[in-house]
């Protein structure tokens, strides 16, 4: 039976067109267990006390394993309680004067004295909402002696230097850990020295490049540990807290930076859950331009197809006025921003205290309005929130009736981690995926088989990448002088040896008869930044006033913030009247405009391998080579490459038609990313045997590089704006005609690797969703893209189909 808020976006069979999809997800029961003998009986009471009789089987296993001194990925859905798995033996053994481990080999292991904790997490706003969480456990249970905080970058001075002498459970970030908790260990002693637990929250979130940093951090982590510990102490205990995921032992072990069959893993979910339905849904076909309704983060040369941005404020609207409790996931800020504004203003027209219900929830915000934010939607001041991934993480935000996903959020894993959001508590739920005019989303909700029964995805990460490994060796070695000894924490001996042996070539590290020696004055962290954010973030601040409104990332700044650009922060509209990237802040001035800005940037690409410089100390000698590959006449290629990109304009265009109003000039620097690229490249008689003329190749080439870049994602664990892409009729190193697919991250994140050893059957995918959409010449559900920095100009949907057609001619298999 099909949840009864169905109905309402089918609105009375008027939308039962756009419904392609409808799958039910049964209720499942839920099956608990008696609570471990070994807990501490405070604990346990009050847990009791806050409704937990008793704890479910999976919460126990995760419990007893880590206990026992087992690492534990412990991989379950969103609500399951993961949270009690890795606090009660964490808290217990805090409280316990003498901590007494039993080993997988039966010896017993007593260590004195009191022991601390550490978790974990990949936002602030995830461990201020663990440790809401864990205080109410304490107070319940009258354990005073309970010392729980959160330290990271807000974290003052004198409160710091408290958590420093006197926490015994510290809630953090990776990147506090690795600015300031490792550079500055020595004061970090006392936690360092009785560590026994290690939590790392959310896990599935440390893919790409960040999960191969984070894993870093970690090793370096558990190396000062082993430092500090009394003799004969074993290591802290690692628990990694996951969404349900592909191998979650070698994603734990990964990140760990142990053996997989090291590690006892917990996937089996024994949480209640309520039955939810489970809706594809694709916009309706719209008659023209004119009647085009606000967009929001789709590309303006927009096809037949209603925006997702704009069906999604419709459908959101409708669930506010039947009283449901909503989360509406969109692709980025700006469509949060947008989906907010456009649903408040349906719902002014209907019952005007309504609108008052809705907003916005992104990055960005500061932290007190995020958690007022929060506050409001948990105890029901606010039905619905518009929001970008931000609350895709395990803040507890329950009870809800609705959720729905505006565009394809990267992985699988993604989908579901949302659509867990619905029906928490055992209650029931529905979930709408709301397509965007984008291939791949296209394909999803005409093939829900694709999305609702294939496997998850695997988190991928490669810590041995010499682009994160080489700063984060410099970072050790500031830290503690790396010895021959902590080599293999940190990937194959002799690899680190090879990548230590050029960072002393360059001067970056003095090698010793003892180790390896930072020797410079400045430290050694800010050689790395986790997040590839390229930065530090740019302060969106009021010029009148001097408030702040938010932060946008160092990489998107000069796309965003730039001079002119409008500015939308909770549906209030600001300019930019100028951005300074010396001191990093955007000078915003708050004003009514009735149009939006779109920036232009130009991207050139180099192949890199005989490159001699690497940013952050990385080694060129260490740069994986080229590989090579030819289907006949045509070439592939996979290797590192040097993307320089360079914002140089911006369109104004009226809203909510989007008809451009002006175009402006802007000086901004280049920005150079080194990367991994697959490429292939086509010479003039493929060209000539698919039809294409001269005028008409770079724009075969252009549509196929955006189709290509959208359909990617089908094959790897990523998302389409994990990805970059070039194509030119004549590219300087290959001599040819060549498309190229870049990661988007410094020394890439495995995904180009991974197209080019699929790249027939992604090739082919690619053409098939060219050739199948039914556009006439090219729309956002095929080659048009919302990132394209040329404003998808020029591009050939029939080129782009008869070169893919001329190009699969040769293809093996």
């Amino acid at each position: 039976m099909t949840h009864p808020l169905l109905d309402v976006l089918l609105a009375g069979g008027r939308r039962a067109d756009r419904l392609t999809h409808a799958a039910e997800i049964p209720a499942r029961d839920g099956e608990s267990a008696p609570w471990p003998r070994w807990a501490d009986p405070a604990l346990v009471a009050g847990y009791r006390s806050l409704g937990v009789d008793q704890p479910w089987r999976h919460q126990v296993e995760a419990a007893e394993a880590a206990w026992s001194g087992r690492h534990v990925a412990l991989a379950t859905s969103t609500g399951s309680g993961k949270s009690l798995a890795f606090w009660l033996p964490a808290l217990t053994s805090v409280r316990a004067d003498t901590a007494a481990t039993v080993l997988d080999a039966g010896r017993i292991e007593s260590t004195l004295g009191r022991g601390s904790v550490l978790y974990i997490c990949p936002t602030k706003a995830l461990a201020a909402d663990q440790l809401a969480g864990v205080q109410r456990v304490v107070d319940a249970s009258g354990a005073r002696d309970l010392r729980v905080a959160t330290c990271d970058g807000d974290t003052g001075f004198e409160e710091r230097c408290w958590v420093q002498d006197h926490a015994d459970a510290v809630l953090t970030n990776p990147d506090f850990l690795h600015f300031s908790l490792l550079p500055n260990h020595r004061r970090w002693a006392r936690l360092l020295r009785s560590l026994r637990y290690v939590i790392v929250d959310e896990g599935h979130a440390y893919r790409g490049v960040f999960g191969a940093h984070v894993a870093l951090v970690l090793r370096r982590l558990t190396r000062l540990a082993a430092h500090y510990a009394p003799a004969g102490s074993r290591p802290p205990t690692v628990v990694v807290a996951s969404a349900t995921t592909a191998e979650p032992a070698t994603t734990a072990g990964r990140l760990a930076g142990v053996p997989a069959e090291e590690i006892a893993v917990v996937d089996d979910d024994a949480s209640p859950a309520g039955a939810r339905t489970f809706a594809l849904w694709e916009p309706p076909v719209r008659p023209g331009w004119d009647a085009a309704p606000v967009e929001g983060d789709l590309d303006p040369d927009d096809g037949p197809r209603r925006s997702a941005t704009a069906e999604t404020a419709d459908l959101l609207a409708d669930l506010v006025v039947h009283g449901a409790r909503s989360l509406a996931f969109t692709r980025s800020r700006r469509g949060a921003e947008t989906v907010a504004t456009v649903t408040r203003e349906h719902l002014r027209q209907v019952d005007p205290s309504l609108a008052t219900r809705v907003a916005a929830y992104r990055g960005g915000y500061l932290p007190e309005e995020r958690r007022a934010l929060e506050e409001a939607l948990r105890g029901g001041e606010l039905r619905a929130l518009a929001t970008t991934n931000a609350l895709e993480l395990g803040v507890d935000i329950s009870g809800l009736d609705a959720v729905l996903i505006a565009g394809w959020p990267g992985t699988r894993m993604s989908v579901w981690q949302q659509a867990g959001r619905a029906g928490r508590a055992g209650a029931d739920g529905l979930v709408a995926f709301v397509a965007r005019e984008d291939p791949l989303d296209t394909y999803l909700v005409r093939h829900p088989e694709t999305l609702l029964d294939a496997p998850l995805e695997a988190t991928v990460f490669d810590p041995t990448n010499p682009y994160v490994l080489a700063p984060h060796l410099c970072a050790a070695a500031a830290e503690l002088p790396v010895r021959t000894e902590d080599l293999p924490s940190f990937g194959r001996p002799a690899d680190v040896r090879s990548v230590l042996d050029v960072l002393v070539a360059r001067g970056a590290l003095r090698r010793r008869t003892s180790g390896w020696y930072w020797t410079h004055a400045q430290g050694a962290a800010g050689l790395t930044d986790l997040r590839g954010t390229g930065g530090v973030p740019v302060r969106v601040v009021e010029a009148e006033t001097g408030r702040v409104l938010g932060t946008v990332d160092a990489g998107s700044a000069d796309g965003q913030v730039h001079d002119g650009a409008v500015y939308v922060h909770q549906g209030e509209t600001y300019v930019v009247e100028h951005l300074d990237l010396d001191d990093h802040v955007a000078l915003v001035q708050r004003r009514g405009v009735d149009h939006g800005t779109w920036s232009r940037d130009v991207t050139s690409i180099l192949i890199a391998d005989q490159q001699e410089h690497v940013p952050g100390g990385g080694p060129a000698e260490e740069l994986p080579a080229t590989t090579r590959r030819s289907w006949g006449p045509v070439d592939w290629g996979v290797g590192p490459v040097e993307v320089t990109s360079q914002v140089v304009g911006y369109q104004r265009r009226r809203l909510p038609d989007l008809q451009v109003l002006g175009t402006e000039s802007l000086d901004l620097p280049e920005r150079t990313l080194q990367t991994t690229a697959v490429w292939w490249s086509v010479p003039a008689e493929v060209l000539d045997a698919a039809g294409l003329d001269a005028a008409r190749v770079p724009g075969a080439l252009h549509a196929a590089e955006h189709a290509s870049i959208g359909m990617l994602p089908l094959l790897a664990t990523c998302d389409r704006w994990d990805l970059g892409g070039v194509s030119t009729d004549m590219h300087v190193d290959t001599g040819r005609a060549t498309v190229f697919v870049y990661d988007a991250y410094p020394g890439g994140a495995g995904f180009a690797e991974r197209g080019y050893d699929v790249g027939a059957t992604w090739l082919r995918a690619t053409r098939d969703a060219i050739a199948g959409c039914a556009c006439a010449d090219g729309c956002p559900a095929c080659v048009q893209s919302p990132k394209c920095g040329s404003f998808n100009e020029p591009l050939d949907k029939a080129g782009a189909v008869a070169l893919l057609d001329a190009l699969l001619a040769h293809a093996p298999g």
